[in-house]
């Protein structure tokens, strides 16, 4: 992949200067090709060096929309539905509760359905730093009966709450189905036959050696800071006695990202190969959420018409696909940046890439998507 020095680059460039962040690496493409990968800044401002076309980033939320193809597979294969109920495959969802706001509980007025994991809107509720540490450290098995130690937080299908403990049961689904590992499905069903060989659960020492350094704003507002890894996720990213979780994150680079990307452009089909069925593809891509939830989300990516749709992390990665333009910006950046270089490298792309089918349309939640 070639590194351009000006154009996209260009455009981020200030925000180096003044600081905003250390760096990034983004691309642009279409169907087939990578019509530009261009980096600015810095993987790390200690030695000064420069972020590069194959710098490694753990990208949080990129097992979402993996996880949702995946399980996807089994849909196109007839060997589930979204439609199945939870307790199908795990029997203690059938017996959870609900939370009221009085902290009082309510039983479940309908099953949970894997719809309703898949989409978000389960009720069960968004882990926090504490409890994946130990999540994390355990098989999905286990960390699956952690899910039926608390109440829900609302009914099944009645409200949009990112539920890392929601897209975890997915995958733990996919092992009682298919018999294997999530981590040996998801490697044998789409990064190995898709060619995304920089992309891991666990990454090797040579990759770690790329991998971009975390950095926030210091307190004082003068400039950044270096976060380690552990502090700011609470447990080692590539620390022994980790197991490969939908919620826990992918580790890549910008020409896996893209051609994940490109599969489900094409309909789910890439390179002569068929990952998806387009029935598949466009449950992932558009409204997943049901008409008495607001949030436009598909299943594994932030939706709106079919055409515009893609997926953020925690540290500011993300993926967009904006109608037949490819969007990925990778950087690593904890917390909220203003101006948001992500919105000014779309605006740079769709003005030089018009040609990929870009329209003057920013996706929805485009700076604010979560892990």
């Amino acid at each position: 992949m070639e590194h351009v020095k000006d154009g996209l680059a260009a455009s981020l460039q200030p925000h180096v200067d003044a600081g905003t962040f250390a760096g990034a690496v983004v691309a642009v493409a279409d169907r087939e090709k990578i019509l530009a990968v261009e980096t600015v800044g810095f993987a790390d401002l200690g030695t000064k060096a420069p972020m590069r076309p194959d710098t490694f980033f753990w990208i949080a939320s990129m097992t979402k929309p993996v996880a949702a193809a995946a399980f996807m597979v089994l849909v196109d294969e007839g060997r589930a539905s979204v439609e199945d109920r939870v307790d199908k495959y795990i029997p203690g969802f059938a017996d959870l509760k609900v939370l009221r706001a009085d902290g009082s509980l309510e039983p479940l007025r309908r099953p949970i359905l894997v719809r309703d994991v898949l989409s978000h809107t389960s009720g069960l509720r968004f882990l926090n730093t504490q409890d994946k540490q130990v999540i994390d450290s355990v098989p999905l098995r286990t960390s699956i009966e952690h899910n039926l130690l608390e109440p829900l937080l609302s009914q099944p299908g009645t409200t949009y709450s990112y539920s890392n403990e929601g897209i975890d049961t997915a995958g733990r689904i996919i092992e009682i189905v298919t018999g294997q590992s999530f981590e040996a499905f998801v490697q044998e069903r789409f990064l190995t036959p898709l060619g995304m060989t920089d992309t891991t659960f666990f990454p090797d020492a040579s990759q770690l050696r790329r991998l971009a350094k975390i950095y926030r704003r210091r307190e004082d507002g003068t400039g950044l800071e270096e976060m380690e890894r552990i502090s700011q996720m609470t447990y080692p990213l590539d620390g022994p006695g980790r197991h490969a979780a939908p919620g826990g994150g992918l580790f890549s680079s910008v020409r896996d990202v893209v051609r994940f990307c490109q599969m489900l452009l094409n309909g789910g089909t890439f390179e002569g190969r068929t990952y998806l069925s387009p029935a598949s593809v466009r449950q992932m891509t558009v409204k997943q959420t049901g008409a008495e939830v607001a949030e436009n989300y598909g299943f594994g990516c932030s939706a709106s018409d079919g055409k515009t749709y893609g997926h953020g992390g925690a540290l500011k990665t993300g993926m967009n696909i904006d109608h037949e333009q490819i969007r990925v910006f990778l950087t690593h950046y904890a917390g909220a940046l203003d101006p948001d270089p992500a919105a000014v490298f779309a605006e740079a792309a769709r003005r030089l890439y018009p040609g990929a089918g870009a329209v003057a349309v920013k996706m929805e939640g485009t700076s604010s998507l979560r892990r």
